[in-house]
């Protein structure tokens, strides 16, 4: 089983990338977004409680992440393996994924796959996207380079704990996306062996 967590600012490309990375290895991409929405789309308990806190302006607890990721990955897949997208995010969170991985899948995290890219070239990319997907966070220079500040503030420590296991890859988010994704491919196919 492969289980990547995929790390990259905004703008690094990281959507594009785990899409390459799903069909070339048979993995189920989980992105947090995607469960907030799907759980408080569904009206579910867990999306019930997200949605409590939002509406309020307040962060969702980890717990309540945690429980929906359980749930998750408890689903019946035929996938080869799990990209983690958007979590973890804390070092709590890191400790809470590996448990779930070891106790839920009887596996562990293989390899924290990271884009790099320059902070001018993910604002530039960003304010580019802005101009024609409508997304207002992307149309802000000062917004943008906030959600950059912030990706590196969160995910610094997450970061040093997979650096700690030796899992922590870092791999070029510039140049072409066939170049890069061979990158990321090659870097998995060192896991696997």
């Amino acid at each position: 089983m492969i289980n990547i967590v995929l790390f990259g600012p905004p703008g690094s490309g990281k959507g594009t990338q785990a899409q390459n990375l799903i069909e070339k290895f048979n993995l189920k991409q989980i992105s947090t977004g995607d469960l907030f929405r799907y759980n408080m789309k569904n009206d579910t308990e867990l999306g019930q409680l997200a949605k409590s806190y939002i509406d309020k302006g307040e962060l969702v607890p980890d717990q309540v992440t945690t429980d929906m990721l359980i749930e998750e990955v408890k689903k019946p897949t035929e996938s080869n393996g799990f990209i983690f997208d958007g979590y973890p995010r804390t070092a709590n969170q890191t400790e809470a994924l590996e448990k779930i991985v070891k106790e839920v899948l009887n596996s562990d995290i293989s390899v924290c796959l990271s884009l790099v890219v320059e902070d001018e070239i993910l604002v530039d990319r960003l304010l580019k996207r802005g101009e024609t997907s409508g997304r207002v966070d992307d149309s802000n220079e000062e917004i943008v380079r906030n959600r950059i500040k912030e990706y590196y503030a969160k995910t610094a420590e997450v970061a040093e704990l997979y650096k700690k296991q030796g899992k922590y890859v870092e791999v070029n988010g510039v140049g072409g996306i066939e170049e890069i994704s061979q990158k990321l491919i090659a870097e998995v196919e060192k896991i696997k062996k």
